[in-house]
């Protein structure tokens, strides 16, 4: 054991150094102080050491840490590690790999696993790493495992991008004479079927378990109607046995008795071949405006619709037609009646006009 080391600052006294441990946040290099303390106060280093949980030496240690860099030397320092395989500009080329996806016909694979692409990594930069630390590299630059949002294969980013960015100004073009200078309502809208064949959820369980759920393979259902006014709020739905120009239209008279006395709607929608149909009756109130093609990404109601499978319509099954209808009304009228739940899903920043 080596002759004891003094303590060479002076810019903190014993009480200081106690003060300082209160404030301290780091529980060990509380320790340290405090056991720095006791040795300013007289305390002999043996008493000192282990009334704080350490040894003479390792006293010794901190007191030397201390000398020199004062409180800062008592903190706990995270070790550096091993020093990174990849450079930054290979880091930067992987996340180009990762979001351009593999080349089927290259790569052999429709999407990248961890051995994947720690084979390219391999190929490309001659570092070898463990599937494992693939993983951590991609955690590091801020790639996690996400489930895709189905995106159909005709569909127009250039127009769908478009339509958010001009919105007001297609929404001012469709007005009828007789709407302008009216509060002006943004509604969407869409269907959905549901029935029989219904489908499944998530649901809580024990890791490594395969839990069970019924599901019926049995063919009847209804169509469920909906729409929304971010808002204002509120929601018009119906429930009805077939899709079509009549049901359309009476869900549109649906709708017009909930826009508010005096407003008028804009009633954003798909491009389903019955909207367009020219026996569809549209109320005065009401403006039709059509989404661009192959965008159910820009309807919120398809967020309703995976809301409600997602919480009242998933593992259920239907008796017959009746209880199909029946569990459906429920099911929206669970969303309907819930305003914040109706603001929360279906508000779009890009939906608004001016007042």
């Amino acid at each position: 054991m080596g002759a004891a080391v003094g303590i060479t600052r002076v810019d903190l006294t014993a009480s200081e150094l106690r003060k300082a441990a209160q404030r301290e946040k780091d529980s060990s290099a509380a320790r340290r102080m405090l056991a720095l303390a006791l040795v300013l106060a007289g305390t002999d280093r043996r008493t000192a050491a282990e009334s704080c949980g350490m040894d003479r030496q390792t006293l010794r240690d901190w007191v030397h840490r201390y000398n020199a860099e004062g409180l800062a030397g008592l903190r706990s320092r995270k070790p550096p590690g091993p020093s990174a395989k990849l450079t930054a500009q290979q880091e930067a080329e992987l996340a180009a790999l990762v979001e351009a996806g593999p080349d089927p016909a290259q790569h052999g694979v429709v999407r990248w696993r961890r051995i994947d692409l720690r084979n390219e990594i391999g190929r490309r930069f001659g570092v070898t790493l463990h599937e494992r630390s693939v993983g951590k590299v991609l955690a590091k630059l801020g790639y996690r495992r996400l489930s895709v949002r189905p995106r159909h294969p005709q569909a127009d980013e250039e127009a769908q991008e478009a339509f958010q960015k001009n919105f007001a100004a297609t929404v001012a073009a469709a007005l009828p004479g007789h709407a302008r200078g009216k509060p002006i309502e943004i509604w969407f809208q869409d269907e959905a079927r549901i029935g029989q064949q219904g489908t499944l959820t998530r649901v809580w369980a024990r890791r490594g378990s395969r839990p069970r759920a019924p599901r019926d393979r049995r063919y009847d259902w209804a169509y469920l109607f909906g729409a929304a006014c971010p808002q204002r709020r509120v929601a018009a739905g119906l429930v009805m046995p077939t899709a079509n120009a009549e049901t359309m239209s009476l869900h549109l008279d649906a709708i017009s008795r909930k826009v508010a006395s005096g407003a008028h709607a804009i009633l954003v929608f798909d491009g389903a071949g019955y909207h367009g149909a020219g026996a569809l009756s549209v109320p005065d109130n009401i403006t039709l405006l059509r989404l661009p093609p192959y965008a159910p990404e820009l309807n919120p109601i398809e967020n309703v619709w995976a809301y409600l499978r997602a919480n009242k319509l998933a593992i259920t099954v239907f008796d017959d037609y009746d209880d199909i209808v029946n569990k459906t009304c429920d099911a929206w009228n669970f969303f309907a009646t819930d305003p914040p739940r109706i603001a929360a899903i279906t508000t779009r920043h890009w939906a608004t006009v001016s007042p």
